[in-house]
């Protein structure tokens, strides 16, 4: 009997039934482990499966007497033990048993199986021919919609795009229901495989195809967009399905509203904000902490305090993470009133002064050289059990360097190193070129030497290019202080563009 046949007589009949010795050999099967040799099958089990046909096989699977687990589980025994039959199952055969899975509500299964004929070792049948197939033996409307939307999440979760596009347009043209999360699943795949242009596409297409294209869609696409520095587009997207019907939402914005904060693209800005208003979705604390971070670093800090105004205006909580950003935007252009302003701030809201606190008060306070202040917040850390991270270290040292206060510099170098951390080289070099100029060429030397260990540790390119060249002893030996400046000044020259190797 053809296929074409044999669903016809699906659909005429009343009820199909598997011949009774076939219903009984399934019964059989689902209890035996499927690893078993079919020798240890009786005479009559071994006779009945050779006699088996690929009719008979799909008789058997869509029978209602046999439930969708006895069925897999005769299905999968005939796929291990295929020698004991005289053809091999094909894609009839794989679909018929797949609609009685779904029909069962057995989704995972189904899937399994759908993914091993598909994009198995020893199948790979190409949509079409799963189409076609899907029309002779899935004739409930309900159970082919499910079909249809399982290939396309299987072919969306294995990265095979094209087949996911034929899906959806066989599915439009032929009027089965799409699902829509499934969709959505889709745009997530293709934001992932960074196919930016090819998610639009198919946001367009679900709305041509009349889905309602929900927020979480949108927003999908929206932060790929966004992600690619296509903020204007983004923006226009959403303009454009809001008068389709589809909705922002904050975190929709939000995705728009913090490429730009850390594009420093503050006119965009301005437009993503105006839309924001125009259909008003009113600021997150997440909104508030972004806009504040993207001021902050562009330097644009009043600003930024007038969101944290803001903030404590409407009720919203400013963390320590916030305070922190203010500060240490203040101290970077050196307003440390102002971040000494916010440090008393903190102290009142009984607000816990992290390491980044400190860091940003020290920093600004090395900066402009205000070395005894900076020393008063380390000691102040340290007693709050706060230790020094190497940034720190390196930016202590450098603004004791900076300062002349060489003794200071060299032994916070020390500190360093007895902490397990080791100096940038520009502050070593800082170092070494202080210590040559005040004539300590021992010491200066002691400190090269360790940089060079360092340095042979890792292997670095700087030490490479002194040993091809024999800077050291070129420089060292004959004259120690003025070659040991001399090597500085290549290795200052060398340090702007070689990036050492870890």
């Amino acid at each position: 009997m053809s296929a074409n046949n044999f669903v016809r007589t699906l659909k005429n009949a009343k009820r199909i039934y598997a011949p009774k010795p076939y219903q009984d050999l399934v019964n059989l099967l689902s209890k035996t482990p499927l690893s078993s040799p079919t020798k240890l099958l009786d005479s009559t089990s071994t006779s009945l499966l050779a006699k088996l046909s690929p009719t008979t096989l799909r008789l058997i699977l869509s029978d209602p007497n046999l439930t969708s687990s006895k069925c897999l589980r005769f299905f999968s025994f005939l796929l291990i033990n295929q020698s004991s039959i005289s053809f091999e199952p094909d894609i009839h055969a794989h679909i018929t048993l797949i609609c009685k899975l779904l029909k069962a509500r057995n989704f995972p299964e189904a899937e399994n199986l759908f993914r091993s004929a598909s994009l198995g070792e020893n199948s790979s049948y190409p949509f079409p021919v799963f189409s076609s197939a899907s029309e002779i033996c899935c004739y409930d409307p309900r159970i082919k919609a499910k079909l249809l939307n399982l290939m396309l999440k299987v072919y969306s979760d294995t990265g095979n795009f094209d087949e996911v596009s034929q899906t959806f347009d066989y599915m439009r043209s032929n009027g089965i229901k799409i699902d829509e999360r499934t969709c959505t699943r889709h745009l997530l795949a293709l934001k992932r495989a960074d196919k930016v242009g090819v998610s639009l596409d198919f946001l367009y297409k679900m709305v041509k195809a009349g889905l309602e294209v929900s927020v979480y869609s949108l927003t999908v696409v929206v932060e790929g967009l966004c992600y690619n520095g296509e903020i204007r587009r983004s923006r226009e997207l959403v303009e454009d399905m809001v008068g389709r019907g589809t909705r922002p939402n904050i975190i929709t914005f939000n995705k728009m509203v913090d490429s730009c904060a850390k594009r420093w693209n503050f006119d965009e800005l301005d437009l993503v904000l105006l839309l924001m208003r125009k259909e008003g979705v009113e600021f997150n604390v997440k909104t508030y902490g972004i806009l504040i971070d993207g001021f902050v670093s562009y330097g644009k800090v009043k600003e930024a305090q007038m969101l944290i105004h803001d903030m404590h205006d409407i009720g919203f909580k400013v963390d320590v993470h916030l305070f922190n950003l203010m500060i240490r935007g203040y101290s970077r252009l050196g307003f440390m009133d102002s971040a000494f302003s916010l440090l008393g701030e903190m102290a009142e809201r009984n607000m816990f002064q992290n390491g980044d606190t400190y860091w940003g008060l020290i920093s600004g306070l090395c900066k402009i050289g205000k070395m005894g202040q900076a020393m008063f917040y380390i000691d102040e850390m340290q007693n709050k059990g706060i230790e020094l991270d190497d940034v720190m270290f390196n930016t202590l040292i450098n603004g004791f360097c900076n300062k002349g206060m060489i003794d200071k510099a060299f032994e916070w170098q020390v500190t360093m190193e007895n902490k397990g951390f080791n100096a940038d080289l520009s502050v070593c070099l800082k170092i070494m070129g202080e210590l040559c100029e005040s004539n300590r060429t021992e010491e200066a030397r002691m400190l090269f030497n360790k940089m060079k260990e360092e340095m042979e540790r890792q292997n670095s390119k700087t030490l490479r290019c002194l040993k091809e060249n024999d800077f050291v002893n070129q420089y060292t030996k004959v004259a120690p202080v003025v070659g040991c400046i001399r090597l500085l000044r290549r290795l200052m020259k060398w340090n702007s563009y070689l990036v050492d190797e870890a």
